[in-house]
């Protein structure tokens, strides 16, 4: 599969995804919306809760919309990808650890280490992602791409199955009762995440162009660079199209994985019952990846994101109408089948669209698009929620982005779009 690659680079970068995705799942769409309900904001009524949730997320993503492509083309410029990833790596791994001494009421600090938290994860994802054009040519990248996600979700189940089953049976782990083992499983994602990003930091070899520039040098040409990103951008009509496109669909897509558990309980499902269904999407959601890895290679990458992007629509009408709990597990599974598919094959089809030597630059943008989506997903709902006190309306909200966004995708050109990155890159 990884054949006329580095297979250490290709693993060791992948690897990154089995780091990190331990804090997505146990920590953002686990266990901390459910900690936060229950223990954190204890006495709050749901949808003031929701909405508390909902403005969290969206302020760690307002911060990384801010920075991200100013990062991005200082990171560029001073051939120091590796070095920005794990600088908010770390960042994030230490806010994660301590929400482990954050008391019950306490919900202001606790969404504050949150959202710094999340603030390292995003910003360090930045990084990852445009260390693929590092590890992977042309021809690899959508397999490359899903192998990651396909890692994430394998090992962020792994190690959400056995804090899910610390938290169901405290006793055998030695812990007094389930709220201790929540606590500890937000130490035992920050570990998790260091100990698993060592292979990146060791074995991804980043190339230096030329005479390494210092910090202050790196700044200064970083936001002459921004400039003359716009300006590329508008000259190449097919990058600004498909991030257009992205920027909507992917609103969806993670909005559900921030706020699916919430909805869940403000239906009236129990968190364990949560927990499983959660579970359940990451185990689907490993070889699922693969497959559309696969897929796009044979089928194409645009037609398989579009796929993906239509049994989400589905998805969200059917959550309006679920009443019962085996009704979410289905929709756990279907989800699961799409969720790392439309992530995976988004990516490297952005990487194919872009210049080689601007990657970090580039996906700086990406990812502000794709954050700036959570920005305003997970605060919709929530606001829905609040004003008419009715859930089901909120989710029916996503179906819109989801059609702009396949709309919009149907239009980008592939081919045109890589000939145009060539003509940059020259």
């Amino acid at each position: 599969m990884l054949k006329h690659l580095n297979q250490k680079q290709v693993i060791s970068w992948a690897l990154y995804d089995w780091a990190n995705s331990a804090y997505a799942t146990v920590i953002i769409a686990g266990f901390f919306p459910v900690f936060f309900k229950q223990y954190w904001s204890a006495g709050v009524d749901n949808s003031t809760s929701t909405f508390y949730l909902g403005l969290s997320n969206s302020v760690a993503s307002l911060v990384i919309v801010l920075l991200a492509p100013l990062l991005g083309a200082i990171a560029d410029q001073a051939s120091a990808r590796k070095g920005f990833l794990l600088f908010f790596a770390a960042l994030g791994m230490v806010m994660c650890g301590s929400l482990y001494f954050v008391q019950s009421g306490q919900w202001p600090l606790a969404v504050l280490l949150y959202i710094v938290a999340s603030i390292g994860f995003m910003g360090s994802n930045i990084f990852y992602d445009a260390l693929i054009t590092v590890v992977a040519n042309h021809d690899n990248m959508d397999r490359v791409s899903a192998l990651g996600f396909s890692l994430g979700y394998l090992g962020g189940g792994i190690l959400f199955l056995v804090n899910v089953l610390m938290v169901l049976y405290p006793e055998s782990f030695g812990m007094a009762n389930p709220s201790e083992a929540v606590r500890v499983a937000f130490i035992m994602v920050a570990v998790w995440w260091a100990v698993f990003s060592l292979p990146l930091w060791f074995f991804v070899k980043e190339k230096k162009e030329g005479k390494r520039k210092s910090i202050r040098l790196s700044v200064i040409d970083g936001f002459k660079q921004l400039t003359g990103t716009f300006h590329h951008i508008r000259q190449l009509r097919v990058v600004f199209l498909f991030l257009l496109a992205y920027w909507l669909y992917i609103d969806g897509v993670d909005t559900i994985i921030r706020m699916a558990v919430d909805y869940g309980m403000a239906l009236g499902f129990s968190s364990d019952d949560l927990m499983v269904a959660l579970l359940i999407t990451q185990f689907v959601g490993f070889p699922a990846a693969l497959v559309f890895g696969k897929l796009g290679e044979t089928w194409g990458t645009k037609k398989s994101i579009l796929l993906a992007i239509f049994i989400y629509m589905g998805v969200t009408g059917w959550a309006y109408f679920i009443d019962q709990v085996q009704e979410f597990y289905v929709l756990a599974i279907v989800i699961g089948l799409v969720q790392g598919g439309v992530q995976s094959l988004s990516r490297s089809f952005y990487a194919r669209l872009i210049p080689v030597d601007k990657a970090a630059e580039f996906f700086g943008f990406y990812n502000m698009l794709g954050k700036f989506a959570a920005v305003i997903g997970p605060v919709m709902m929530g606001w829905i929620s609040m004003i008419t006190g009715d859930p089901r309306l909120s989710i029916l909200s996503l179906i819109i982005l989801f059609l702009s966004g396949a709309v919009l995708l149907y239009f980008v050109n592939e081919q045109e779009g890589v000939r145009q990155a060539g003509l940059l890159n020259d």
